[in-house]
């Protein structure tokens, strides 16, 4: 059994740069949190097995969706995106967003779309 602990999300986001790589801070009954900075406009994509739970911690992340008005989420609002729902995270230009995510073990943060983007395996840190 692991102890429990305190993860501190300022220190972990203080320790990398890059753009939509999704960094693995904790995992939980088949679950992980994970760490991202993302600017500009990540990739169109759907996860066909589950839903995906955005909590932007600085800045307004921006979900556009086909055929439906786009959403703002700011920080202290979280937004759970429905299991197949095309969608496509971005933010305005210059702004760079700082989010947490809860996903699957087995999530891949592009679903079904391979892009230079994907990641494949996450890094913990």
């Amino acid at each position: 059994m692991q102890a429990p602990r305190v993860v501190d999300l300022a220190e972990k986001l203080s320790r990398f740069e890059r753009h939509w790589t999704p960094h693995r801070i904790a995992t939980f009954d088949q679950h992980q949190l994970v760490l991202a900075k993302v600017q500009g406009e990540f990739v169109w994509h759907e996860h066909a097995d589950h839903d995906e739970v955005f909590l932007p911690i600085r800045g307004t992340l921006w979900i556009d969706f086909e055929g439906k008005p786009s959403l703002a989420v700011e920080p202290g609002q979280v937004l759970v995106v429905p299991a197949g729902t095309p969608h496509r995270p971005r933010t305005q230009p210059g702004e760079e967003v700082h989010l947490l995510l809860i996903d699957p073990l087995t999530v891949r943060h592009t679903g079904d779309v391979d892009s230079e983007r994907t990641v494949d395996e996450y890094p913990e840190i």
